[in-house]
């Protein structure tokens, strides 16, 4: 009698405890459980682990680390492959170029400004950064010499526009329009990742100074916005951008290994970035950038939009901190309602009114009919990718998050990304 009134006490404390928790909105940290525990299915999810390996072992990547997770449960985390030209073994906390996928964080970081009331989303950049008055859309321009003139703009590139890509600002070495690339290289423009000793303030200003593909909000293209972002941070919290992140959002949610540039005890566990020589995986040469930029060179150089390196487990932490609503381990960084703003269609028609995927502040999400099509996850998935093959998702109905780490440049036979998303979802056992 007397055991049965202790199991019925600790039942109800822990029921207390339980609704305690939920009643605070606290989330708990990402830790592994079995697949079984939160719905998916081990043997199907074998599916995956099988695909990963066969995908080293033909050859098609030196290696990858996938995760996956289900209601806050790491149920799938692990290390395939090489982590160098050398051969050797990755771990699971290696440290992966995510490059693109740093928009979403600077996003991130934008919009918890937002919160504090700092700007609103439709002022002009101009009021902050003054340099970007008085823009110009390219009209003609010269090969010969690279001189350009341009049409004045009608309306001033806003946050929302730099958030969404539909500034009119290009992307220089990786822009689909060469006359750009001319441009920005010839002004000095720094894209994407540096050694050198550069600032993103230096870089930003002269990239104010450059013509616009486009009338601002006028069509989609992928740009160097999240650097002027990068800058604007700066600017309007009065902190250096890495230490903002930091501070904000790196250090609350315990992403150790996130950084623009690693700590030298970290150097050892940086994937290589590879590529294939006749038949061979070998470590990709620099070019106009050095591979090597998270653990040498200047350091000083914070791009908001492709700076960043971190591992699988940080990353799908900041995912789950969406998942949440918002908040992870009781740390709230963003309103469920800030949320709501940064899922929605943020570029209107843009890319049609039937389109599979549509654009938040942050992430593409996928429409109805992107769920209806298949392998995209339900209604309101978001997902985006990285210039080294990274991806991700995560799926706010059926709570999954997947990301896939990779690091190669050049022509690769890989259809992982793909894959991976397909087997994670046919993994559902609920």
């Amino acid at each position: 009698m007397k055991n049965l009134v202790l199991l019925t006490l600790c039942l109800a404390f822990l029921g207390f405890v339980q609704a305690q928790t939920k009643s605070n909105n606290i989330s708990p940290l990402l830790t592994e459980a079995s697949p079984e525990s939160v719905g998916l299915s081990a043997e199907r999810l074998e599916r995956l682990d099988k695909m990963c390996a066969e995908q080293v072992s033909k050859g098609n990547l030196p290696g990858m680390v996938s995760l996956v997770t289900r209601n806050g449960k790491i149920v799938h985390w692990k290390a395939y492959g090489a982590a160098n030209e050398r051969g050797d073994q990755l771990k699971r906390d290696a440290i992966f170029r995510i490059a693109s996928q740093s928009k979403a964080i600077t996003s991130t970081a934008v919009m918890m400004l937002w919160e504090e009331g700092k700007f609103q989303l439709d002022d002009p950049i101009s009021k902050y950064i003054p340099e970007f008055k008085g823009q110009q859309v390219l009209a003609s321009f010269k090969y010969s010499d690279t001189t350009w003139t341009g049409v004045p703009v009608k309306n001033e590139i806003t946050i929302r526009h730099l958030l969404t890509h539909t500034s009119g600002i290009g992307y220089g070495v990786i822009d689909s329009d060469e006359r750009f690339k001319m441009l920005y290289k010839k002004a000095g423009v720094t894209d994407l990742f540096t050694t050198k000793n550069i600032s993103i303030e230096e870089s930003v200003k002269k990239l104010a100074k450059m013509p616009l593909h486009h009338e601002p909000g006028e069509k989609f293209t992928y740009s160097e916005g999240l650097d002027v972002l990068g800058y604007f941070i700066e600017v309007v919290s009065g902190m250096p951008f890495d230490q903002f992140l930091r501070s904000h959002i790196f250090d609350p949610l315990g992403m150790n290994d996130t950084h623009f540039y690693q700590p030298k005890k970290n150097a050892d566990r940086l994937v290589e970035v590879q590529h294939k020589v006749d038949g061979q995986w070998k470590k990709y040469p620099v070019t106009f950038y050095d591979t090597d930029y998270p653990v040498k060179g200047a350091r000083t150089f914070f791009s908001g939009g492709a700076g960043l390196s971190s591992t699988a487990k940080d990353y799908a932490t900041f995912l789950q901190m969406y998942l949440n609503g918002g908040e992870y381990n009781g740390i709230r960084l963003l309103s469920r309602k800030t949320i709501e703003v940064i899922m929605a269609n943020q570029i209107g028609e843009i890319w049609g009114n039937d389109s599979d995927m549509k654009h938040g502040l942050a992430f593409n999400v996928a429409t109805q009919k992107g769920q209806d099509l298949g392998g995209k996850g339900s209604k309101g998935t978001f997902t985006w990718g990285g210039y080294f093959n990274t991806q991700y998702f995560a799926d706010p109905v059926e709570q999954i998050i997947g990301v896939i780490m990779k690091q190669t440049q050049g022509p690769v036979n890989d259809n992982t990304s793909w894959k991976f998303r397909q087997l994670v979802f046919q993994a559902v056992d609920d």
